[in-house]
């Protein structure tokens, strides 16, 4: 893996990252860990897989705290974050990566409690941790992003929906918290290839990234992206406090 952010830039500040334990979440935290920063590794139910990550970040020499939390359950985010406060005192960087809606067996209105939701109810109880200069990243796709517009894939609308409505929801909190010094931007991709997302998608409809891959020239892969999720904590934020990853020009823009 590359190193977008110097080493010892963030040394002192303290970087959460939701749904961390794998996939672009889990590389997004390595890029603050090797910066210098502690990390807040979150899980659903995979605590091997973020207990591996953090015995790797930890021979960075920063402080790595896992915590298992439903994004979905008021009261296992409350409990997320009161073990961040208690080991760190404060948070400078929240990255609201995790989402879903695809996965089985879940409960119809699944896509919008998480994707919507639960990334205001994370943002919310992040927020007493959250002082003047932090900044909070909110990860989508170009498929979610410009959905109003660009019809998307029918096995992705639902969650495409949902994750717009969510990007919508936050941006609504932009003006409170540049009152509080509060930094907030939108990170969205396109289609990320060796995602879950991808994968569920390819399986749904066989040749979609394919597709998607000549359509748009190139795919970002996983570390790549995650790249672009981390320096958009602390890089300047755009004007419209909106960085598109990859090619737009099929979604309509520039």
């Amino acid at each position: 893996m590359s190193q977008p952010i110097p080493a010892g830039a963030l040394a002192g500040r303290t970087a959460l990252v939701t749904g961390s334990s794998r996939g672009i979440g889990a590389d997004t935290v390595r890029y603050f860990a090797q910066a210098g920063a502690n990390v807040v590794i979150n899980f659903r139910n995979k605590a091997p897989r973020a207990e591996k990550l953090a015995a790797e970040l930890r021979e960075l020499g920063v402080e790595v705290l896992v915590v298992g939390a439903d994004l979905t359950d008021s009261a296992s985010v409350a409990e997320m974050f009161a073990a961040v406060k208690d080991r760190f005192g404060s948070l400078d960087i929240l990255v609201l990566n995790a989402s879903g809606g695809m996965e089985g067996g879940m409960a119809e209105d699944y896509a919008m409690t998480l994707n919507r939701d639960a990334q205001l109810g994370v943002l919310d109880a992040a927020l007493p941790l959250l002082d003047d200069g932090s900044r909070v990243v909110f990860v989508t796709s170009h498929q979610a992003h410009f959905i109003r517009t660009t019809p998307t894939m029918p096995e992705y609308e639902v969650v495409a929906l949902s994750k717009r409505a969510g990007e919508d929801a936050l941006r609504e909190r932009i003006p409170g918290l540049a009152e509080r010094g509060i930094g907030f931007v939108v990170v969205s991709g396109d289609m990320i290839e060796g995602t879950i997302t991808a994968t569920l998608l390819e399986r749904a409809n066989p040749g979609a990234i394919e597709s998607r891959r000549e359509s748009a020239g190139k795919l970002y892969n996983v570390s790549e992206f995650a790249e672009q999720v981390a320096l958009a904590a602390v890089e300047p934020i755009p004007a419209d406090n909106t960085r598109l990853i990859g090619d737009v020009s099929s979604f309509g823009g520039q």
